[in-house]
């Protein structure tokens, strides 16, 4: 699974992944930590990770240019780090299928 996490959440939730998560980075280890979202969302494009974002605009540029990459986008107001990888773990057979299938491009997370 190669998930991308953005800017907006903390580097430190691969600390709190398992390790089928081995394949997953946040912006600032691969570089992008002070670009903008379209920037992030070409390399998630080009390197095949999907983006998981509290971010509206990548929902946005889903519109404008479609997918890949694929989005999950956390509507849920801010989160702890430890809430976040909570929600993911929650909901992790939901992302493997949204990964996996070619269904919608946007997976929306709500706490």
């Amino acid at each position: 699974m190669r998930l991308l996490f953005d800017q907006n959440i903390s580097p430190r939730i691969l600390k709190h992944l398992p390790s089928e998560f081995s394949g997953c980075t946040q912006v600032r280890f691969v570089g992008l930590e002070d670009e903008g979202d379209f920037q992030i969302f070409q390399f998630a494009k080009s390197n095949d990770f999907c983006v998981v974002t509290f971010d509206s605009d990548f929902v946005d540029l889903n519109a404008l240019y479609g997918t890949p990459p694929r989005i999950i986008w956390l509507n849920t107001g801010n989160l702890s780090t430890q809430n976040i990888s909570s929600l993911i773990l929650n909901n992790i057979l939901v992302i493997r299928k949204y990964i996996e299938e070619d269904t919608d491009s946007i997976l929306e997370l709500i706490k």
